[in-house]
């Protein structure tokens, strides 16, 4: 059962929204305030939060706000209730990530329809789409409420390349999205002695670049394929018209860049702390968890990329990876690595390993 945070300060109409949501099927838990609303929201699960937006203590606008900040509270649809229908009150909600609005007086019929339509597309948007350009039509077209968007979907371009290309460089301007339809792909950032270090690896189905986009900066790291590619991209203005006009695909964002930056925090306290034995190890689990494997259930990679991922020398990457053999951990034919002993490559990463 759908729980529903019901905020106003009118204790009539209050009850008669209550009383409509559990004629549903829909729990309800209700607030005469802002203020204790925003606590309710905080210490328990809901699913969607209707609020007015005329309040003592807090306003609606402000309760808003203070979700939006925390990510436990930031992805819950919510719905403003006003009495007014000036345009600027409906333009400040929206600016501030509200995804509707009902005008007192309302029936029942269009309170039900708004709390169905919101839940529907909050549920879409909570799971996982397929990872592959029908997968991504689906996204985007979930996503586009309005015409433009819809058009968006549908008039990508795609950009083949060759293995080794780079699909952007270190301080390079940011101006497009890029999704992954086929390949494989690494970002790197290069040092002044001319050494690699990979700073992330991805695959189809993922999303590169939206990084340096949501700054509005340029590339902090470089892109090159590791095999031969496609890659979807999707011009920075329109990418920034879903953000904005989409609280959803904002938030999808918001919790990939989280994801992201949590890899990337992990990845650096790893090269800090860990052996070279220990950061092999980690890379090659990592490696079988997040990139697809072939027929031979091995791992295809070159010494140099591994080497880039483990932040070492080459010659100590190659070193270790014969210790590993030697161990019977891994098998190794060219430059394919299948790990045939999981459990003694966790047994080398001990206690340190910070992987989830």
């Amino acid at each position: 059962m759908k729980k529903i945070l019901v905020i106003e300060d009118n204790e009539d109409v209050r009850e008669n929204i209550s009383e409509i949501l559990e004629l549903a099927n829909y729990q309800v838990v209700a607030a005469a305030n802002g203020k204790e609303g925003v606590t309710i929201a905080q210490k328990e699960t809901v699913d969607m939060i209707i609020c007015d937006i005329m309040m003592p203590e807090l306003d609606g606008y402000g309760v808003l706000h203070i979700l939006s900040k925390s990510p436990s509270t930031a992805r819950i649809p919510f719905i403003f209730l006003t009495a007014k229908s000036d345009k600027g009150d409906f333009r400040k909600g929206m600016t501030l990530g509200a995804d509707d609005y009902l005008t007192k007086p309302f029936d029942d019929i269009e309170l039900l329809d708004a709390v169905e339509t919101r839940l529907r597309k909050g549920e879409l948007f909570q799971k996982d789409f397929k990872k592959d350009m029908s997968g991504l039509n689906a996204f985007m077209d979930t996503a586009g409420d309005l015409a433009e968007l819809k058009n968006l979907s549908k008039e990508r371009k795609i950009r083949k390349y060759k293995n080794k290309n780079n699909i952007y460089l270190e301080g390079d301007l940011a101006n497009a999205l890029y999704f992954i339809n086929k390949g494989k792909v690494k970002t790197y950032k290069t040092n002044t002695d001319g050494k690699d270090y990979i700073t992330g690896l991805f695959e189809d189905g993922d999303f590169i670049g939206y990084i340096s986009l949501l700054e509005g900066s340029n590339h902090a790291e470089s892109a090159m394929v590791l095999e031969d590619s496609e890659i979807c991209v999707i011009p920075k203005d329109d990418f920034i018209k879903l953000i904005y006009n989409n609280r959803d695909v904002a938030n999808k964002f918001i919790k990939m860049l989280s994801n992201d930056l949590l890899e990337k925090e992990e990845q650096l306290l790893t090269l800090a702390y860990s052996s070279v034995r220990q950061r092999v190890a980690e890379a090659l689990l990592m490696l079988e968890e997040k990139l697809d494997k072939d027929k031979e259930n091995a791992i295809s990679i070159t010494r140099e990329n591994l080497a880039g991922i483990v932040g070492t020398a080459i010659e100590s990457v190659i070193r270790t990876l014969s210790d590993f053999k030697d161990e019977k951990l891994i098998e190794i034919k060219g430059k394919k690595i299948s790990i045939i002993n999981k459990r003694g490559l966790q047994n080398v990463i001990g206690g340190f390993s910070l992987r989830r």
